[in-house]
C-alpha cells in the first residue's frame, strides 16, 4: 500500500498505539530541543527524575531567548543550563551563537529522525526532512529520560505545489497563502505534507521558513521530502554523509488535499494582531511605517539576508526608519560577512544584532507608542513586541526591505523598476562555526551544576481531590494565546526558572488583578472560548496558574500544546457539550464537579458541572495516560516513581 512520507516517519518510530486518526500514539524521540525561556524549568523536570544521563541521541540546549543580561537572573540561568548541561550529556549552544531553530538544522539536523522541543517552532526542521513537533517542557525532559512522546495521532493533508515562485515572491509568500487560507485554527490536529512539482524549486532554508510558521496554522508540525535539495545544503555544511532520501510513494493518498500553485502567488501580508489577518502588500501599500526588522527564528538565514543586503546595496534606509537585522546564527552572520552582505546593510543604515530571538518575544526592539512595526517574524499577537497597543505586520524579507527603502508599506515588485530581482545561492561551502557549541564530554559528567537565586525547585502539586469546588474567576474570549496567559518580554521571561514569582504575571495583560483573586480564592476556575492557548509551547501558561488554584480550565476548543501542558500539571482541560452553556458562566459563579475523581478514575468522557445551581455537561477528551496525570496532579507525579 502507497505511503505518504509523515507516515512513514511515524511507522518507523511507532512505539505505541495505531496510525488511526484523534489515537493517541507514543513514538521513539530521536533529537530534543531545548531554549533557555523553557529549558531551565524543562532542566529542572529532567532533575526532579532522577536521571544520571539525558538518553536521546542527540540532545541540544539553545539560549536564544533571554540574552538581555540587565541584572543577574538570566546570565545565573545560563550558567545554570552549561553546567546541567556538562553534567547530564547534552550539546550546549552559547548565548549569542543563534536561534535554535537554524543551528539546529546547520549542525545537528538529521533526515527522518524525530524531534520535540520545548518551542512551538520546532517544526521549523522540516527543512531538513525531520518529523519535528513543539511541546511542553516536561514533554521535552521525558524524552531526554528516554520515553515515548504522546499525541493524539494527526490527520495528514497533502499540499501539493506546482509551478516556480515569481521574482520578489519568497517561501513567506507560501506559508502566508496557507494563513490565508486556513487561519490560525484550520490545521489543528493535522500534520501538513508538502510534495510535487514545485518542491524542487525550493532550497532548504525555503523550506525551514514554511515549516516553522505552520505552528501559526495550529498543524502538529509539517514535513517536506528528503531530496537534491537536502543533499546540497548538508554538503554545503560539511555533513553530506548523514543525508537519505526520503519521499511520499508515487500514489500515496492524505487525509485532505491541497494545490498551491506557486507561479501565481504574489507578495503578502498578515496584518495586527494575527498571523492569520492575510491580505496582498498592494491592499496596505502606502501604510506609513516607523520600524522594519529581518530575522528571528525565521527569515534569518543566509539566503534570507543577502537578498535584504542585495535589494539595500549602494541604497539608503528612508530616513522615518530604524530598519535591524537579527540573523539566524553566527554562523549565517559570518557567512553574510564573507560575501560583503553585512558590510552592505550597515551601510544603507541597518542596525545588525546579535543572533537571538530578541524582538519576536518583547526583548528589546518595542516599536513606540502608535507606530508601526514591519517584520519578518512568525507572530504578531496583541502587545508582544513589548508595547502595549501595538501595530505589527508580518511579511517576507523582500517587502521588508522594499518598505525600509521607501518608508511606507511596499510591494516589492515595484523594485523591479529599477533593479532585477536578486537571485541568491547559497555557499558551495558554508564557513562553519562550531565554536561556540559545548559538545558533551565523559569529563564534563563530573562538572558541579550551579544555581543562581532565582532557580527554584519545581513546585510540589497536590492530587486531584474527590470533589473540586472552584469559583470563576476570569471569562475570556476566543484565540486566547500563551502570551495572553503567561506575558514574556525582558520583565517576566527571566523569572521562568521561579514559578513563584512568575505567577505574579498569569493574565496580567488581561486582568491585571488575577493573581491577588486566585491566592484569595484558593481554588479556581478559568472560562475561554475557541483555540485557546494558541501560539508558544510555554508551559508556564499552564504550570503558573495551576500553582496559583487553577484547576479546570472550561473552553469550547483548545490549542494542541496548550491542552497537553494542562494535564501534565494537573488542570483539567475541559470542552462545553453545549456552546450554549459559556454564557452561563460568569466572573464569581461557584462550579461544582462532583464525584470528579471517580469519574476520572472510571474513564467518564462526559463530566457533569454544578454552575451557581444549575448542571451542565462538560467533555473531557484526553487519553488514559492523560487520565492518570490529571488523578496524580500531574504528569511528574505519575512517572517519577516508574522513572
Amino acid at each position: 500500500m502507497a505511503k505518504n512520507l509523515t507516515h512513514k516517519i511515524l511507522e518507523a518510530h511507532l512505539i505505541e498505539g495505531r496510525l488511526i486518526s484523534g489515537e493517541e500514539i507514543g513514538i521513539k524521540i530521536d533529537h530534543t530541543l531545548l531554549q533557555d525561556a523553557t529549558g531551565t524549568m524543562a532542566m529542572l523536570e529532567f532533575e526532579a527524575m532522577g536521571i544520571d544521563r539525558v538518553k536521546a541521541e542527540v540532545a541540544a540546549q539553545y539560549v536564544d531567548h533571554n540574552l538581555l543580561q540587565t541584572d543577574n537572573k538570566n546570565a545565573d540561568d545560563h550558567r545554570f543550563l552549561q553546567t546541567a548541561c556538562a553534567r547530564y550529556g547534552i550539546h550546549f549552544s552559547r548565548p549569542g551563537n543563534g536561534i535554535c531553530h537554524q543551528v539546529h538544522m546547520e549542525r545537528f539536523g538529521t533526515p527522518g529522525k524525530t524531534m520535540i522541543g520545548s518551542d512551538s517552532h520546532t517544526p521549523g526542521a522540516a527543512g531538513i526532512s525531520m518529523l519535528a513537533i513543539g511541546a511542553g517542557g516536561l514533554d521535552v525532559a521525558l524524552a531526554m529520560a528516554g520515553q515515548p512522546y504522546y499525541f493524539p495521532c494527526p490527520k495528514v493533508v497533502g499540499v501539493k505545489l506546482t509551478g516556480q515562485l515569481p521574482d520578489w515572491v519568497s517561501a513567506k509568500d507560501v506559508v502566508l497563502e496557507m494563513l490565508r487560507r486556513y487561519d490560525v485554527k484550520g490545521c489543528v490536529g493535522k500534520i501538513i505534507e508538502y510534495y510535487g512539482p514545485g518542491i524542487k524549486t525550493l532550497s532548504a532554508t525555503d523550506r525551514e521558513t514554511i515549516g516553522n510558521m505552520g505552528t501559526e496554522l495550529g498543524a502538529t508540525t509539517s514535513v517536506f521530502p528528503s531530496d537534491v535539495n537536502t543533499r546540497a545544503y548538508l554538503e554545503d555544511q560539511g555533513r553530506g554523509n548523514v543525508w537519505v532520501e526520503m519521499m511520499a510513494d508515487e500514489e500515496a493518498t492524505y487525509d485532505e488535499n491541497v494545490e498551491i500553485d506557486l507561479s501565481s502567488l504574489e507578495p503578502l501580508i498578515a496584518c495586527p494582531s494575527s498571523p492569520g489577518n492575510v491580505v496582498p502588500v498592494r491592499e496596505v501599500a502606502g501604510l506609513k511605517v516607523h520600524q522594519v526588522i529581518v530575522g528571528s527564528c525565521v527569515n534569518s538565514s543566509f539566503r534570507d539576508l543577502m537578498v535584504v543586503a542585495r535589494i539595500m546595496e549602494g541604497e539608503l534606509v528612508h530616513h522615518d526608519i530604524f530598519f535591524h537585522i537579527n540573523p539566524g546564527s553566527r554562523q549565517v552572520l559570518e557567512n553574510v560577512l564573507a560575501q560583503d552582505g553585512a558590510l552592505a546593510l550597515l551601510k544603507a543604515g541597518a542596525r545588525i544584532h546579535q543572533s537571538g530571538c530578541l524582538g519576536c518575544i518583547g526583548m528589546g526592539q518595542a516599536p513606540g507608542t502608535g507606530q508601526v512595526s514591519l517584520r519578518t517574524f512568525p507572530r504578531n499577537f496583541p502587545n508582544r513586541s513589548g508595547t502595549k497597543d501595538d501595530k505589527v505586520y508580518l511579511c517576507s524579507p523582500e517587502t521588508a526591505a522594499a518598505t525600509a527603502l521607501k518608508g511606507v508599506i511596499t510591494d516589492p515588485r515595484d523594485l523591479g523598476k529599477k533593479m532585477p530581482y536578486p537571485r541568491i545561492k547559497d555557499p558551495d561551502k558554508y564557513i562553519v562555526d562550531e565554536h561556540s557549541i559545548i559538545f558533551p564530554s565523559e569529563e564534563r559528567i563530573k562538572t558541579e551544576i550551579e544555581r543562581g537565586p532565582n532557580i527554584k525547585p519545581f513546585p510540589k502539586i497536590a492530587q486531584l481531590p474527590e470533589t473540586l469546588a472552584a469559583e470563576v474567576v476570569l471569562k475570556m474570549g476566543d484565540n486566547i494565546t500563551t502570551d495572553d496567559i503567561m506575558p514574556a518580554g525582558n520583565k517576566i521571561l527571566p523569572l521562568r526558572s521561579n514559578i513563584e514569582a512568575i505567577s505574579k504575571f498569569v493574565y496580567s495583560q488581561l486582568a491585571p488583578e488575577f493573581y491577588q483573586e486566585a491566592r484569595d480564592k484558593g481554588t479556581v476556575v478559568v472560562i475561554g472560548g475557541e483555540n485557546y492557548g494558541q501560539g508558544s509551547s510555554r508551559e508556564h501558561a499552564a504550570l503558573a496558574p495551576r500553582y496559583l488554584g487553577v484547576r479546570a480550565k472550561i473552553v469550547k476548543s483548545f490549542a494542541r500544546i496548550h491542552k497537553a501542558n494542562l494535564c501534565n500539571f494537573g488542570i483539567l482541560p475541559l470542552v462545553f457539550k453545549d456552546f450554549a452553556d459559556y454564557d452561563r458562566f460568569n466572573k464569581g459563579s461557584k462550579v461544582i464537579f462532583p464525584n470528579i475523581r471517580k469519574r476520572l478514575a472510571e474513564g467518564d468522557r462526559e463530566i457533569p458541572a454544578e454552575v451557581d445551581g444549575q448542571r451542565i455537561i462538560t467533555i473531557l477528551d484526553v487519553s488514559p495516560r492523560q487520565r492518570r496525570s490529571i488523578l496524580a496532579g500531574g504528569t511528574l507525579n505519575d512517572v517519577k516513581q516508574d522513572l
